[in-house]
C-alpha cells in the first residue's frame, strides 16, 4: 500500500516511501497548496539562516586565525614608492627566517622573545615567494645570506647584514634594489616555528642525496621521513655538505617543499576541520607585516585555491664563487645569470629560465 495523505499504510517499506500519484488534471486543494506555500517559505528561510551562520562561522574562523598572525609594524614605513619597482598584479612576498637559537619563540602569537635586536640577529634564509597575477603557480628563489651585494646607505656587505642593521624594511629596500621585483609583504619565522610547523603536518619526508650526520641524527641516502627536531638539524646542517652553506640554501628549500607537498598529499587541505587545524598551528608561528589584514589574508586564500605544488618552482640565486672581503668569507652571485633570471622574475614567471638553465633549479636529492 502506498501513502495517501501523507501517513504510511502497514505495507511501506522502510528503504522505500512511494508518495500517492496526483492527477496534473486535477487542481489541488487549496489547504494543501497553503501547507506547499508555508513548507517552501520554512524552508527557503531555514536555508538562509545555514546560510548566514555558515558565512558568519567561515568569517568568525578566518578571524581568529588571522588574529593568530602577529603582525610587524612598519615595514613599509619611509621607503619612497618613487623609489621602488612599479606594482603589478603579480604578489611577492619576502620571506626571512631567523635562527636565534632562543629557547623563546621570537615570531607568531606565542613570541616572548624580541624579534629584532639590531646589530644581534641576522636573516638565516631569506626567499622571494613570487605569486603569478593569476596565482596559478609560484616561484620561490633563495637569495644565499651570505651574497655580497649593494646595501642602500651601507655599501657592499653581506645581505643578512641589512636586517640586522636596518631590520624588515632595509631587507626589503636591499632585496628590491638587487632584484628590481616589488615586495608587496613582509614574512618572518624563527626555527622554532618551523620545528613546530614540521610537527604540525606529521613530519615531513625529504630525499637526500649523500648520508650524512649532524648533532646525533643521521641522514641516509635515499628517502627520510623527518619529525620537527630532525627537520631542525636537517636545514641547519652545513658541516660535512659539498658546498657548504650554498647546500645549506637547498635543504632549507626541500623542507619547504616538503611541507607544501605533505599539507596536499595526506589530504589535509581538503578537509576543511583538518585545513583548520593545520593554518592554526601554522598562524600561531609566523609573523607578517602590519599591510596584510584579515580580509587580506582570507582575500590571498581564496585566491591560491588552485595552486597546487606542481605549480611551484624553487631555485637559488645563481653563484658564480666564494671569496672573501676582508675578514669575511662572502658569496658573489652571477651577475650574467642573475641579469637573465630578474626579468623573469619580474614577470612572475621563471618557467622559462629553469628551461635553459636546469642546473640551477632545485633537485629532488639535494646534498
Amino acid at each position: 500500500m502506498g501513502l495517501e495523505g501523507g501517513q504510511a499504510g502497514p505495507e511501506a517499506s522502510p528503504d522505500t516511501i512511494r508518495f500517492a500519484a496526483v492527477d496534473p488534471e486535477e487542481p489541488a486543494p487549496a489547504s494543501r497548496t497553503r501547507r506547499l506555500r508555508r513548507f517552501l517559505l520554512v524552508t527557503s528561510a531555514v536555508l538562509l539562516l545555514v546560510a548566514a551562520l555558515t558565512a558568519g562561522g567561515l568569517y568568525w574562523l578566518s578571524e581568529r586565525l588571522g588574529n593568530n598572525v602577529q603582525r610587524v609594524p612598519d615595514v613599509f614605513n619611509g621607503i619612497e614608492d618613487a623609489n621602488r619597482p612599479a606594482a603589478t598584479e603579480a604578489l611577492t612576498f619576502l620571506l626571512v627566517g631567523t635562527d636565534s637559537r632562543s629557547p623563546d619563540p621570537t615570531t607568531g602569537e606565542d613570541a616572548t622573545g624580541p624579534q629584532f635586536v639590531p646589530g644581534g640577529q641576522r636573516a638565516d634564509v631569506m626567499m622571494l615567494v613570487r605569486l603569478s597575477a593569476d596565482r596559478s603557480h609560484a616561484a620561490v628563489v633563495s637569495i644565499p645570506r651570505d651574497s655580497w651585494v649593494p646595501v642602500p646607505g651601507r655599501g657592499m656587505a653581506k645581505i643578512n647584514a641589512a636586517f640586522s642593521w636596518g631590520g624588515p624594511s632595509l631587507a626589503v629596500r636591499t632585496v628590491e634594489a638587487l632584484t628590481k621585483v616589488r615586495i608587496d609583504h613582509f614574512a618572518v619565522i624563527d626555527f622554532a616555528g618551523f620545528q613546530a610547523m614540521t610537527d604540525s603536518v606529521g613530519g615531513i619526508d625529504v630525499n637526500v642525496a649523500k648520508t650524512t650526520s649532524s648533532r646525533g641524527v643521521t641522514f641516509t641516502a635515499g628517502p627520510n621521513h623527518l619529525n620537527g627536531d630532525q627537520a631542525l638539524v636537517y636545514v641547519r646542517q652545513r658541516y660535512e655538505l659539498p658546498r657548504g652553506d650554498l647546500d645549506r640554501v637547498q635543504r632549507q628549500q626541500n623542507a619547504m617543499r616538503a611541507l607544501v607537498k605533505k599539507a596536499f598529499a595526506d589530504g589535509a587541505l581538503g578537509d576543511i576541520g583538518r585545513t583548520y587545524g593545520l593554518v592554526d598551528s601554522i598562524s600561531q608561528w609566523v609573523s607578517v607585516d602590519d599591510t596584510l589584514s584579515n580580509q587580506g589574508l582570507r582575500e590571498l586564500a581564496f585566491s591560491l585555491r588552485d595552486l597546487r605544488p606542481g605549480g611551484l618552482s624553487y631555485l637559488t640565486a645563481p653563484v658564480s664563487g666564494l671569496g672573501r672581503e676582508g675578514a669575511q668569507s662572502v658569496v658573489y652571485l652571477d651577475k650574467r645569470h642573475t641579469t637573465e633570471l630578474w626579468p623573469h622574475l619580474q614577470a612572475a614567471d621563471v618557467r622559462p629560465y629553469l628551461a635553459k638553465y636546469p642546473e640551477d633549479a632545485l633537485p629532488e636529492a639535494p646534498p
